[in-house]
This record gives C-alpha cells, sequence and structure tokens, in this order.
C-alpha cells in the first residue's frame, strides 16, 4: 500500500488513469527470505530491522509469508496501550493538503496520519485512503487539469471520520484485538479527556513482543 500511495501520486504519471499502471510499478523489494526452519525470534528481529514482510521459501518455492500480524495474534500480552504507544505522534488537520499529508507519511514511513482540529481528534488518513483517493482522481478528472485540481485536495476530504481509537488505560491485549479485528495498522490513544497523546502501531507492538 506504502509503494500505490507513492506511484499513484507522482506527478509524473498523473495524466495516466490508474488502469494504465501495472503491478510492476509499485512492486517493493522490502523483504527479507528465510527458510522454514528458521527460530520464530530470528524471524521477529528480522521484521523489525526491515519493517516488511518475511517471505518462507523453501526450493525456491513461496510457502506464505510472516507479518506482524502473525506475531501479534500468537502473543499474549500484559500492561496498557499507553505504556507502549508512540508519544508525540505526527498529525494532519483537515485543511492541510492531501499532497502534504502523503509526503508525511512517505518520508515518516508511518502508515497513518491522526487528523486534529480545535485540539480534538476528528478523522484518520490512511495511506490507502490516498491511494483510492489519487485512483478515484485520475479516473474522473481530465488530464490538463489534474495538476491544479490535485493541490485543492484537502484531507478532510477523503479522511475516515469515525475513527476506531483506545485509551492510555486500555489493556494492551485488548488494544491488539480491536486492531486485528478491524484490519488496522495502528489506532490513535486517548486520555480520559478525550485528548490525543499518543498512537499505537503495529511497530510498537512488535517491539514490545520483542522485548
Amino acid at each position: 500500500m506504502r509503494s500505490l500511495t507513492e506511484q499513484l501520486g507522482t506527478r509524473k504519471k498523473q495524466s495516466k488513469p490508474a488502469s494504465s499502471l501495472h503491478v510492476a510499478t509499485a512492486v517493493s523489494d522490502n523483504f527479507v527470505k528465510v527458510l522454514p526452519e528458521t527460530d520464530v525470534k530470528d524471524a521477529l528481529t528480522l521484521i523489525k530491522k526491515n519493517g516488511g514482510v518475511i517471505i518462507v521459501m523453501e526450493n525456491e518455492n513461496a510457502m506464505g509469508w510472516v507479518t506482524p500480524q502473525e506475531f501479534m495474534k500468537t502473543n499474549r500480552f500484559t500492561g496498557f496501550a499507553g505504556e507502549v504507544m508512540e508519544k508525540n505522534p505526527i498529525t494532519v488537520s483537515p485543511s492541510d493538503r492531501v499532497s502534504h499529508a502523503r509526503h508525511l507519511i512517505l518520508d515518516e514511513n508511518v502508515g497513518r496520519l491522526p487528523v486534529i482540529e480545535n485540539g480534538k481528534l476528528v478523522g484518520i488518513i490512511a495511506e490507502e485512503d490516498i491511494a483510492f483517493a489519487m485512483r478515484s482522481f485520475r479516473d474522473l478528472v481530465a488530464d490538463n487539469q489534474q495538476d491544479s485540481r490535485i493541490k485543492n485536495l484537502l484531507v478532510g476530504d477523503i479522511m475516515t471520520r469515525s475513527v476506531v481509537s483506545v485509551y492510555t488505560n486500555t489493556p494492551l491485549a485488548d488494544a491488539v484485538n480491536t486492531m486485528l479485528e478491524r484490519n488496522l495498522g495502528g489506532v490513535p490513544v486517548l486520555n480520559l479527556e478525550e485528548e490525543l497523546v499518543g498512537f499505537l502501531a503495529r511497530r510498537n507492538v512488535v517491539n514490545t513482543i520483542q522485548e
């Protein structure tokens, strides 16, 4: 999804409809090949180091893959979301341009950004929101208008408003279950005053498992 977000927003390819772009333009080489008998601890270290996917290979055949979700499903957690969350998360506002949010996601290597307005969490914008928006934009807007129109596309136009969040005192096990059940890469963390104080991402959970 990170690769799609990057490629669909690339200016030199904006004039092309999404249907004309091939999978090869968004393929990522951010993966590691391991054998089925690789120790789980070593696999966890590789995922943390590379931040990607582990492909399980045997005799040059792909048998499956291991992602952070597999570790999240098979581990027991103690403690609370506030203890392992990312503090001072990067945020955007509804009036920020989508192009700005896209650059933040790519430059900071994050999957989603909380949207704050008047100190309150009002939405979230994820890399898939941007990818889908860029795809629709290409198909709906004439080529000669794309460059000027895309500059006016705002975060508030495409963000998800019904945000799934947790609290600092939410048990980590419950927060992880929420992420798995909703297929979320991360959730905003609020304090009891409903203020955003952190963000719990898969990478935070992986670090906790390793520790």
